[in-house]
């Protein structure tokens, strides 16, 4: 196990020493025995041995100098080779910080150089003050040493008043020195309380230590997992995979990244796989103090990798202050072992189909097959093939009855073997949401995923449109409010609630969001499409068509066929831009999609007769028949009506 990194190096320090270096260094309530190694606060020891004692001698020796991270990294890990120095030094500065009861914010003791080293500030006596025995002496206020007076006869009745009001007066003094906040008093006695309340974190991507190309989809899925499970302690808001990975390689500050994503805290650590073996390094920082709270190394067979992922997992929530509930170690006690080569391909298969296309949905069906023959008891194999499915018959990558038939069955297995996994709630939701119309079903499985997994985005996000369609626009806002807490910049997050706005009516809130979806996501053609329905609704037709090429061209149009669309709306405005719709409509649109085209050009009939057989196919844009506006001019009508009432949406 790689927990205990290696044993101290006894080798001769290789950074000046004073010449005669005190055998006991004495500050605060704190003793430094150097030749015994040993830490006593107010004659109690102290445990801190090892690596952490070295360092603390190291700054002892050099007092009021910045001893620099070579320095360090020279004097403790001299050659080395498979230590993580940062890493590692990390780890001793914050273990010898919490011994000595300091923090990185407001030090008393250690402070941090960025970026070069640290500095021992804390007040040293003099070496007569040293040689005197430690009960004799106790600090000022301002922590020197002061001598006690020798012990007198008790004192009279009449000296007490006098000594009652002197007390009072230093009572006095201290009040009006932390009321005013001199030389930031108050905030470095009430900091480190403060900087304990961490309601949020970000995992961010993993380094790959192997640097081989090639393993990228092991050290992306190692973060997606993780995520995973940090997010299931539900009482601390973590932020989503598809939000984090675009700081993968960055160089922000980290406090410039939680920034952005709005947390307080942000875990970043490598993952190295060799064979069979995988080891993970992880670390969490405060990113609003860039306070290091917590690291170690953890290694496993990949057979036992869930374990694994569990451990760190609870070893982030405890650190950050989260109580782990009556179940949760017996949770994690219970982890089953996963067969290797089964997890591999569901690593790879997430890897492809987080690339949101039809190429990548197809590629990690495949491996999400692979994982499911390999281990047929493996639960998150499922969820991947469910998944996989629901996107394809989503997209039109495939026949959406055959793709939907499919998906339910494996939500289903997947909950089977894992009653707690929230994610396949939420598909089995989509499918009575999108293909089913089983609106009381869609609902209550929203609401177990959420019970279950209230960190996960598309779980919030899904639900806000549902709502949204059911004439709860308000309630649909609260939902994707909170999937924007915990995804914030992805594509998904943002296009889908570009959607929602629209559905609510709303469309000038729809423009503002499609905006700043596109600055995240200047690709996302699902934004240009319901901004160019936003801009039709508001009768901006020019903008529309606009975004409607833009989207096009997005989706792999050529110059030709856009020219064809341009000159469409040239000779007949937005109509004809429909118009060139009708006439270059794929065969997906041909089986369900040709009942909005003519809604927007205005020809009730032929819309009536394509409602009628997307219901017959259980054509999925049907679910927003009830809101969507471009079907106002034709609710009216006795055969729209009649197909409302069959799909039996509530009051």
């Amino acid at each position: 196990m790689i927990n205990s990194i290696s044993k101290i190096p006894s080798t001769e320090s290789v950074i000046a020493t004073s010449p005669t270096p005190p055998r006991v260094v004495r500050f605060g309530v704190f003793e430094v025995d150097l030749t015994a190694g040993e830490v006593r606060k107010a004659g109690l020891r102290q445990k801190l041995v090892g690596q952490p004692f070295q360092l603390l001698q190291a700054l002892l020796e050099r007092p009021g100098e910045v001893v620099t991270r070579d320095e360090l990294r020279q004097r403790i890990w001299p050659g080395n080779a498979i230590v993580d120095y940062e890493l590692a030094l990390k780890k001793a500065v914050n273990r010898v910080r919490e011994v000595l009861g300091d923090s990185a914010e407001s030090p008393r003791f250690i402070e941090t150089i960025p970026r070069r080293g640290y500095r021992f500030i804390g007040v040293i006596p003099s070496p007569s003050a040293l040689s005197e025995p430690v009960e004799s002496r106790f600090l000022s206020a301002d922590g020197a040493v002061e001598t006690a007076e020798p012990v007198a006869t008790p004192p009279s009745r009449r000296n007490i008043p006098w000594k009652l009001a002197g007390g009072l007066a230093l009572v006095g003094v201290a009040t009006l020195l932390l009321w005013s906040n001199v030389d930031k008093l108050r905030s470095r006695i009430f900091a480190r309380s403060g900087s304990l309340e961490i309601h949020s974190v970000a995992v961010l991507p993993l380094e790959n230590l192997s640097k081989d190309p090639q393993q990228e989809y092991f050290s992306d899925g190692m973060t997606d997992e993780l995520i995973t499970q940090v997010a299931k302690f539900g009482n601390l808001r973590v932020i989503s995979h598809t939000s984090v990975g675009r700081y993968k390689q960055s160089n922000l500050p980290l406090r410039e990244i939680a920034r952005e994503l709005g947390v307080d805290a942000i875990v970043e650590g490598k993952v190295m796989r060799s064979g069979d073996r995988v080891r993970i390094t992880a670390q969490l920082i405060d990113a609003r103090s860039d306070t290091h709270l917590w690291a170690d190394t953890y290694e496993r067979d990949v057979w036992d990798i869930l374990a694994l992922q569990d451990e760190v997992a609870q070893r982030i929530a405890t650190q950050v202050g989260i109580s782990l509930s009556a179940g949760e170690p017996a949770r994690m006690a219970s982890t089953r072992i996963v067969n290797s080569a089964a997890y591999e391909a569901y690593l790879k298969g997430n890897f492809y189909w987080n690339r949101s296309n039809c190429e990548g949905s197809k590629k990690a069906l495949k491996f999400f097959q692979q994982a499911a023959a390999n281990d047929p008891d493996f639960a998150l194999a499922y969820l991947g093939l469910a998944e996989a499915y629901f996107t394809l018959g989503d997209w039109g990558c495939w026949p959406h009855q055959e793709a939907f038939a499919k998906s339910k069955p494996a939500a289903v297995r997947a909950i089977e073997l894992d009653p707690n996994l929230g994610a396949a709630h939420t598909w089995l939701g989509l499918l009575a949401f999108f293909y089913e119309w089983e609106w009381q079903n869609a609902e209550r499985e929203f609401k177990r995923a959420i019970q279950l997994d209230p960190n996960y985005s598309v779980a919030h996000l899904s639900y806000a449109v549902f709502l949204v369609t059911m004439g709860k626009p308000e309630q649909g806002f609260a939902e994707m409010k909170r999937a924007h807490e915990l995804d914030p910049t992805s594509e998904l997050t943002n296009m889908v609630s570009v959607h929602v706005f629209y559905l609510a009516r709303q469309y000038d809130q729809a423009i503002e969001q499609a905006k700043i979806a596109l600055e995240l996501n200047p690709g996302s053609w699902g934004a240009y499409i319901w901004l160019g329905k936003s801009y039709e609704r508001k009768g901006m037709y020019e903008q529309a068509s606009a975004a409607y090429l833009r989207s096009k061209a997005l989706e792999g149009l050529g110059p030709e066929e856009l020219a064809a669309f341009r000159s469409a709306y040239r000779k007949s405005g937005i109509r004809g831009h429909w118009q060139q719709e009708l006439a270059t409509a794929t065969q997906n649109q041909l089986e369900c999609g040709m009942a909005v085209i003519y809604a927007h050009i205005g020809d009730k009939d032929r819309l009536l007769e394509y409602l009628k057989r997307d219901f017959e196919h259980h054509c999925t844009d049907l679910r927003m028949l009830n809101v969507d506006a471009v079907y106002d001019s034709f609710r009216e009508d006795p055969r729209f009506q009649d197909i409302l009432h069959r799909m039996k949406f509530p009051d």
